[in-house]
């Protein structure tokens, strides 16, 4: 992989032999369904998980690559998203149910959990239903748990819920559409996506990313007191933030400065939605830094 830092932005092109464009979709059976994933790098284990209507083709290779060269990256279709089978989900915890039960198929005795967006609220519920398992927490362009939280803006929906999403729409749901940096970084992003053309995902039916909203709703009700647990938890937790988030608005976080024992937060300029998709190499540097740095 080749990068340069240009400007205090990050370029990344992806090989031929990138790791996370080539890399295989593997199967773990758990009870009566599939889970998808792949794996590429070694190390401490990090699951990530995915944002709305993701799925294991929608990561950005530059950054998977960038965290495979310290780590062991395993992404994953949730149920019935994508290549996995079962019920699709319309309750955040039958989500963090898979991060568990991936784990346990893989033997992993303990995990770094890392979720973006919907991914963000997964990660939270299994940091705090599953603590045993987690060593540290990576929440990228997400919110935290509750009511009082912003909702995405109107212009999101518009173009989330589209039949697909092009280009134009990737300006506005992932990155800063009135920043021309950011508009480059998401060609970039979107180029390097597209070097994957085989072992392909299948794209998320309409009946499940409905389900999907159903489960952003559950987690604002917050039944399982994800944000009393969050309060006492002593996990290191890193939140990575564009400081225009169309979905997941960063100002969220910050009435919690100081009510969250272990963590930290990290606010990327001209950015919005897919922060870790425009800056892939430094995001991953301070993920790793962050990592190395509070391992107790």
């Amino acid at each position: 992989m080749d990068y340069k830092i240009d400007e205090g932005r990050t370029e990344v092109d992806v090989e031929a032999s990138s790791e996370a464009v080539n890399a295989k979709t593997r199967f773990i059976e758990s009870g009566d369904r599939r889970i998808a994933y792949r794996s590429i790098g070694k190390g401490l284990p990090i699951i990530l998980v995915n944002r709305f209507r993701g799925n294991l083709d929608t990561w950005d290779p530059g950054f998977l690559d960038a965290l495979a060269s310290k780590f062991n990256i395993i992404i994953i279709d949730y149920s019935g998203i994508g290549l996995s089978t079962g019920p699709c989900a319309a309750d955040i915890l039958s989500m963090a149910i898979d991060v568990k039960n991936v784990a346990e198929a893989l033997k992993l005795t303990k995990i770094i959990i890392a979720g973006w967006s919907l991914g963000g609220l997964v990660a939270q519920t299994v940091i705090t239903q599953y603590p045993e398992l987690v060593s540290h927490a990576i929440l990228i362009g997400t919110t935290p748990p509750g009511k009082n939280t912003s909702i995405p803006e109107k212009l999101f929906w518009e173009r989330a819920l589209k039949t697909t999403n092009d280009l134009d729409d990737g300006y506005v749901l992932f990155f800063e559409p009135q920043s021309e940096s950011s508009k480059n970084a998401a060609r970039l992003s979107f180029g390097r996506i597209a070097k994957r053309t085989e072992d392909l995902d299948t794209p998320v039916s309409k009946e499940c990313y409905g389900n999907q909203q159903k489960a952003i709703d559950d987690f604002r009700q917050d039944k399982y007191d994800t944000l009393g647990k969050l309060k006492h938890s002593k996990i290191p937790m890193l939140v990575f933030m564009g400081d225009h988030d169309i979905c997941f608005h960063v100002a969220d976080w910050y009435p919690l400065i100081g009510n969250l024992l272990s963590t930290q937060l990290i606010v990327m300029p001209q950015a919005g939605h897919g922060v870790q998709h425009q800056y892939p190499v430094l995001a991953a540097k301070y993920i790793t830094d962050f990592i190395q740095g509070s391992f107790s």
